[in-house]
């Protein structure tokens, strides 16, 4: 039977069957993806994290090397993801503009034959719980959300969205 994908899910074989996709004979390219998202807090919260005084720590600089860390073992939790040597991994973080909170942007880059989009959402996603798990003491009532990839650069297709359109509802 063909390894061929009869649907647009390429993880899935003819019949159905989930599997890794077989990116061996793709070429190396360089691939860069970038991932954003929110977590909205009290003012109080905020305010405690941009001072320095969580009883935790540096809640930002934590939550950098959390992410990090989370794009590097993308592979070890999303079963059909492969383990992709990176070449740049960056975490950001800046004072929300529509609400009072914390936006994370994670930028990920590799030369390699498949994306990295996971690994910049995981990265995000990671970081924000992160700042999450530091904070949840002073505040149990912080929401994570609008969490999607912006860029995607490299492969067959390139996305961008401009932050202006990027605001989900």
């Amino acid at each position: 039977m063909s390894d061929t994908p009869t649907s647009p899910l390429t993880h899935f074989d003819a019949q159905g069957q989930a599997h890794m996709v077989d990116v061996g004979a793709k070429p190396a390219t360089h691939r860069v993806a970038v991932a954003t998202g929110h977590i909205e807090m009290q003012p109080e919260t905020l305010a405690i994290i941009q001072s320095g005084t969580a009883r935790k720590g540096d809640v930002l600089g934590i939550a950098r090397i959390a992410g990090i860390q989370a794009a590097k073992r993308t592979s070890d939790l999303i079963p059909l993801c492969h383990p992709l040597a990176l070449t740049r991994v960056a975490v950001e973080f800046a004072t929300a503009s529509e609400t009072v909170g914390i936006e994370c942007t994670a930028t990920v880059e590799t030369v390699g034959p498949t994306g990295v989009e996971m690994e910049a959402l995981m990265a995000t996603q990671v970081a924000l719980l992160t700042v999450y798990d530091m904070c949840k003491a002073v505040d149990k009532h912080m929401v994570i959300g609008r969490v999607r990839v912006l860029t995607k650069i490299g492969g067959k297709s390139d996305l961008r969205i401009p932050p202006t359109s990027a605001t989900l509802p």
